[in-house]
């Protein structure tokens, strides 16, 4: 079940402006000096009165579900940021260094479930060296002892230990359900630890971590009687698994919807998983190639038919080591779908089409560049409804050819007016398509167009990009994520500066000219939470015209531009509660290699805001400024 390491977390996850708890140091401060009438301290009564105040205000806040409504409310005066801390139950940390175990715990005493965020994005294109940090051992501790009643863990690009996960599975008696994604760190022991001692688990999810192979055979670790499984996801496992053992725990959980397994289960072993999951809703299929009966000489099952008796199945993803002959089994269920992930299928257009053609109802698809422009034409012809679209290259060509171009783009913007998120790689494109998708396609919320190759123009005039970006930030009005890459000049970055205002991530690659485009968006882009850029000619002038912009955003990440530690400096002066933090490869340090001949460039700057102030694990290559 592939998932786009770029990706972030769901967009409403994102709304929420300080999620990562960095709005509650402005609560801090307000609760200190404002105050309204009826709340605590405020006005003489008697304590009954107040009691009831706060009852009736614990009882309104229960309907706030947003965290931007509750950082809000928290804002309001000393009783209502009292009250709303009582009342949250679900956390979100966008960067586990931003605050400390300690804070949170100390103000939030009733939460039940924790999602924390830790390495930056551009850490999944290797970008970051190797243990950075982002470690859950601190945050795992300060919970066992503050929430006894934690119930769901989602952990991003953290660094998990066995011993954290032994000592999540011993600390929460109801614990329910466990995501790891982009993790690394632990293994399969402490996968079996989990699922041996949560009795209660529902989800267990690992999706793109790193998982070590410990040779233990954690699917038996499972309790026997019947269990409480809702969603199994383990594709990422790069090791075999005990299929009979999976066989059972299937045959024994009666609520099971999700199921992704990995490439080790075949297509005639899922064959057997589906007969015991008929209501399954989201499959992973796992390998999808030639079975043992084929290679025994045995008759093979009947997939088609235990794909038609899945009749509730709207989600189908995995297809690793595919064999394309098989495809038409799952025929029977594309009527009803809603998401196909073919990312790791290399298929052909003529081989996608009479898949494609049977599912009109689909909204979320993702498929390798492998289906050409043909095949995103039958897309498009075809998926009316669809929502999300996301195209991934093969392999990293840069040589300006390849199988999409701005034919499949242009006839997706055309035939899939619905579209709302898109994710294109492709090694050419023009300004036409761009602009067509932009009045096409009007209603895109997420818009990342990654022209592979370096400072690519227009293929067929040879200008640079910037109208077509232009035309996306100047007609998508709800347009909050935005991926910007080829030939473009500080023009591109005005009309993102002018027209851009609820953009709130933006990924920059070999683009730009000059320190004034990058002026542009921190300048204009108000809502700006998180700014990624990398390998473009932004220097010291650019990094400190958003001095007026950096406590309000999340994080920014510069690599590969033409920072100098000095000028890294003087933001890390002027910003005094803003973590600076600038890195060096392994290879620099033991060396003492100097960049380009300049003592004190720097290669990569993270940047972010954090309550806590400097981090006390920061490994060698990270100098804190």
């Amino acid at each position: 079940m592939r998932v786009d390491q770029g990706e972030e977390m769901s967009e409403d996850e994102d709304r929420s402006l300080p999620s990562d708890l960095g709005g509650d140091a402005i609560a801090e401060s307000a609760s200190k000096t404002r105050n309204c009438t009826g709340c605590s301290g405020d006005v003489t009564g008697s304590g009954s009165a107040e009691n009831i105040l706060h009852n009736v205000l614990e009882n309104v806040l229960h309907f706030l579900t947003s965290r931007r409504d509750r950082n809000a409310a928290s804002l309001v005066c000393k009783s209502w940021y009292r009250v709303e801390a009582l009342t949250r139950s679900d956390l979100f940390i966008g960067n586990c260094y931003a605050v400390s175990p300690r804070r949170v715990t100390s103000r939030f005493n009733r939460v039940r479930s924790m999602t924390i965020k830790g390495k930056p994005r551009f850490a999944d294109f290797n970008l970051m060296p190797p243990n950075w940090g982002a470690h859950f051992s601190p945050w795992v501790a300060a919970m066992a002892k503050s929430y006894p009643w934690l119930e769901r863990v989602y952990l991003k690009r953290m660094s998990v230990t066995d011993d954290d996960l032994a000592l999540l599975a011993d600390s929460f008696p109801g614990f329910k359900e466990l995501v790891l994604f982009c993790c690394e760190g632990f293994g399969t022991s402490g996968i079996a630890v989990v699922a041996s001692r949560c009795r209660h688990l529902r989800v267990l999810d690992l999706i793109e971590s790193d998982v070590a192979d410990d040779e233990v055979d954690w699917i038996s670790c499972f309790p026997e009687k019947e269990t409480c499984l809702e969603s199994l996801i383990f594709d990422c496992v790069e090791c075999p698994i005990n299929f009979e053992a999976l066989e059972r725990l299937v045959s024994r959980s009666p609520s099971l919807k999700k199921l992704g397994v990995n490439r080790y289960v075949s297509i005639t072993q899922l064959y057997h998983l589906m007969i015991w999951a008929p209501r399954l809703t989201h499959l992973g299929t796992g390998s999808f190639s030639t079975s043992e009966a084929v290679v025994h000489g045995e008759s093979e099952p009947d997939y088609t038919t235990a794909f038609a008796a899945c009749k509730s199945l709207v989600c189908l993803s995995g297809f690793k080591d595919i064999l394309p002959d098989y495809l038409p089994c799952i025929y029977p269920v594309c009527a009803n779908l809603t998401t196909l992930n073919l990312s790791y299928a290399n298929i052909t257009p003529e081989q996608l089409k009479p898949v494609i053609s049977h599912c009109h109802k689909l909204q979320t698809f993702w498929a390798l560049d492998s289906i050409c422009d043909e095949g995103l034409q039958a897309v498009a012809s075809t998926c009316k409804d669809l929502q999300e679209l996301r195209v991934f290259p093969v392999d990293a060509r840069e040589d300006g050819e390849g199988p999409i171009s701005e034919v499949g783009f242009q006839a997706i913007s055309e035939g899939c007016r619905k579209l709302q998120y898109i994710l294109y790689f492709c090694q050419r494109m023009t300004n036409a398509a761009v602009v067509a998708m932009s009045q096409n396609c009007q209603d895109l919320v997420v818009f990342r167009l990654c022209i592979m190759g370096r400072h690519q123009p227009d293929h067929k005039t040879g200008e640079p990009m910037d109208e077509g970006f232009g035309a996306i930030v100047i007609n998508c009005k709800k347009l909050t994520r935005l991926a910007i890459s080829g030939l473009l000049t500080d023009r591109a970055f005005n009309y993102i500066g002018k027209y851009g205002k609820l953009v709130r991530t933006l990924s920059v690659a070999f683009a730009g000219n000059s320190d004034l485009g990058l002026k542009y968006v921190l300048e204009g882009c108000h809502r700006l939470q998180k700014l990624e850029i990398r390998d473009s000619p932004f220097g010291d002038g650019a990094l400190r015209s958003g001095l007026h912009h950096y406590y309000n955003m999340r994080f920014l990440w510069m690599s590969s531009c033409k920072l100098s530690r000095q000028g890294c400096q003087e933001v890390a002066r002027a910003m005094p509660h803003l973590v600076v933090e600038v890195m060096r490869s392994d290879e620099e340090i033991e060396n003492d290699i100097q960049v380009d001949g300049m003592e004190d460039h720097v290669q990569v700057l993270y940047m972010y805001r954090s309550l806590e102030g400097p981090r006390d694990d920061a490994p060698k290559f990270v100098d804190i400024l």
